[in-house]
């Protein structure tokens, strides 16, 4: 499948700002699940400061805002050939080791409610069944709704809560799967769905390591493992390792966010 993607991300500001600087991933990256076949990340307002891989291997563009700017424009937007249908990208591996993903961050530790959910057995011909399961009971204990949490909710208060949205769940099941000693990682991207071509926000999924088939994708939210929808952009232990975009700025401004995303076949 050929996607189209436009992702437009724009800070207005009520004051001029003198200094920000944004850690932008958006930019996917070829693999066995993809094929880029073109893409741009254009910004107005500011500049890009320097690019590199990261440690989890996602491309990074550090960007600047003009001093004296009020408004800051991040639009990305390419095509991108889906290659693989199965949600397996396989034994892939990178600059951070297994053990790196068995640990938990801030906003993964697991309490209570997280430690009451199925474990999952050493029996590594049972775990990928057992993986779904947890994806359905954690999709059980929490239904997809948005506006009851925020970018920054932990895991375990976001299962502790009535309703939660894809980064929720997919952090809920990392945490989840490292108790069980299993390497889990968290994943934004783009999912292109029949329904709509206008979208609110990224998407974001979870991987686990299984032995003998490596990484395997589940998107708790739609209770499946990711397809030929399904676009990568960043991975890492949490959300904020893998956030589109992250930063800072000086200044009292109040600023407003507005985001415009179309994904399409």
């Amino acid at each position: 499948m050929e996607l189209s993607i436009s992702h437009t991300t724009e800070y207005a500001y009520s004051a001029p700002v003198d200094y920000a600087l944004q850690k932008v991933r958006l930019r996917p990256l070829t693999s066995v699940m993809q094929q880029v076949i073109d893409w741009d990340v254009e910004i107005m307002g500011g500049k890009i400061e320097t690019s590199y891989l990261d440690h989890y291997g996602n491309h990074v563009d550090l960007v600047s805002i003009e001093p004296g700017a009020s408004v800051l424009s991040i639009h990305a937007n390419g095509q991108v050939r889906t290659l693989n249908g199965s949600g397996v990208l396989g034994p892939v591996f990178g600059r951070a080791p297994l053990w790196h993903f068995r640990q938990p961050t801030a906003l993964t530790l697991p309490g209570a409610a997280i430690k009451a959910l199925p474990r999952i057995t050493s029996d590594v011909s049972g775990q990928l069944a057992e993986l779904h399961s947890l994806s359905d009971a954690i999709l059980k204990a929490l239904p997809y709704k948005g506006g009851e949490t925020a970018v920054d909710t932990p895991a375990e208060e976001a299962l502790q809560g009535k309703t939660g949205v894809c980064q929720d769940h997919a952090q809920i099941f990392v945490a989840a799967a490292r108790l069980s000693e299993l390497p889990a990682r968290y994943v934004s991207g783009y999912l292109q769905t029949n329904e709509e071509v206008q979208q609110e926000a990224t998407h974001a999924w979870a991987e686990v390591y299984i032995d003998g088939l490596g990484w395997v994708g589940f998107d708790v939210s739609n209770g499946v493992s990711p397809d030929e929808k399904y676009v990568r952009l960043a991975i890492g232990r949490d959300a904020r390792d893998a956030a589109p975009i992250e930063g800072l700025r000086m200044g009292s401004a109040d600023e407003t966010l507005m985001v415009s995303l179309q994904v399409q076949q």
